[in-house]
């Protein structure tokens, strides 16, 4: 047989497949996959209880109405604008809008910067897309806080650089970035012409006020926000997640979403905004 394909030839299993099954097996505590450790509420399952019962056919390619409206009513006094349904796309969770959003941003040969440690699913989209990561390492300061060297993160961006991957709060460390430093990248990116790729599923479970770097002047135009509904309500299985940008760049993202999954699971969708 021919060979398999270069872009997945450099890929094992996936990290957290790996540490729950070995949680598993040892009957140890899992601390690798992202399960949270508290019960989905009695209203979200309720929700999806009374979903079951209704309509269950194809959902619209951008997501359910209801879902799209209620993120666009959480998100506009985050993002300090008012969103709307055009600036919305429902995935299959965070997972997948990120794989979605790389696809439709990343040529070959394009860097993309990455913040270690990162979410392992970050290089491996980016490679698949012929992109090239570069890596920045955030590193603890003599009280344990991890820190970002802007010194060393100007150095990364340059004229190949096509977009920077941000996740806050951040996974694993449990950063929180600071306005000053979301400012820095901000700036960085508007030298470079570069986007914002911004993992924020860890939104809602942070011991520190959350800043979403879409709200920061000049970020808007160039920020994809990447969240969803699993980690919050302790629902991951459910798999709904979602992409918030500007209208171009959500049409733009879908063109790649549409030959993924197509569309979400329509039952799962009309729980999460209840």
């Amino acid at each position: 047989m021919k060979a398999f394909s270069q872009r997945i030839s450099s890929f094992g299993e996936t990290v957290f497949a790996t540490f729950s099954r070995m949680a598993k097996e040892l009957g140890a505590v899992n601390l690798g996959q992202g399960f949270p450790d508290f019960p989905p509420p009695d209203f979200a399952l309720k929700a999806l209880s009374n979903a079951v019962q209704g309509y269950q056919q194809y959902a619209p390619l951008f997501g359910m109405p209801e879902l799209m409206s209620t993120l666009a009513q959480s998100y506009s006094p985050r993002f300090q604008r008012d969103l709307n349904p055009s600036h919305i796309l429902i995935t299959v969770g965070a997972t997948e809008a990120l794989f979605a959003s790389i696809q439709a941003l990343i040529d070959i040969g394009d860097e993309v910067i990455l913040l270690e440690p990162f979410y392992d699913a970050y290089p491996a989209d980016v490679i698949m897309a012929g992109g090239i990561p570069r890596y920045v390492p955030l590193r603890p300061d003599e009280s344990g806080q991890w820190q970002l060297d802007l010194e060393e993160l100007t150095k990364a961006f340059n004229h190949k650089t096509k977009a920077i991957i941000l996740n806050s709060p951040h996974n694993p460390s449990g950063k929180v970035f600071s306005a000053q430093e979301l400012d820095a990248i901000v700036n960085l990116a508007e030298s470079y012409d570069a986007y914002i790729i911004s993992d924020e599923v860890y939104e809602r479970i942070a011991f520190k006020p959350h800043i979403s770097i879409a709200s920061r002047p000049g970020a808007w135009e160039r920020t994809l926000t990447i969240s969803s509904v699993g980690k919050t309500f302790s629902v991951t299985g459910w798999k709904i997640g979602w992409l918030i940008a500007p209208e171009l760049i959500v049409k733009n993202v879908c063109k790649a979403h549409q030959w993924v999954p197509f569309v979400v699971a329509t039952p799962l969708q009309q729980p999460a905004p209840k």
